[in-house]
């Protein structure tokens, strides 16, 4: 099934494309949209391409210590097929959004 999500974020509007579940990804853009606030909350910044950029930092930095957290842990116990999913998908997603964002910024 493909699902259109229409972004609205630091004053820019675009559609992505994509064959995860609508539910799924109004979680993800509500979570993203948490994670901009704070962004914007913590440091002040203004500037919305500034925003957009030190969250994508900032939730790649929390993806990695879960990542490195997993791994420490990956001797104790195997991670669940739940887990793997839920990276699987986040990658996928995030991989769409690059594309996306690549795609906005080539525009004039």
């Amino acid at each position: 099934m493909v699902n259109e999500l229409c972004l609205e974020i630091l004053g820019t509007s675009f559609t992505i494309t994509t064959d995860e579940d609508e539910e799924y990804l109004n979680k993800i853009l509500t979570q993203y949209r948490a994670a901009v606030e704070n962004t914007q909350n913590i440091s002040g910044i203004n500037e919305p391409l500034n925003i957009a950029i030190l969250t994508g930092f900032l939730l790649c930095d929390e993806i990695n210590k879960i990542k490195q957290k997993q791994e420490e842990q990956s001797g104790n116990s195997e991670i669940s097929w739940e887990e793997q999913e839920i990276e699987e998908r986040t990658t996928r997603l995030i991989s769409k959004l690059e594309h996306a964002l690549n795609l906005f910024g080539e525009k004039p």
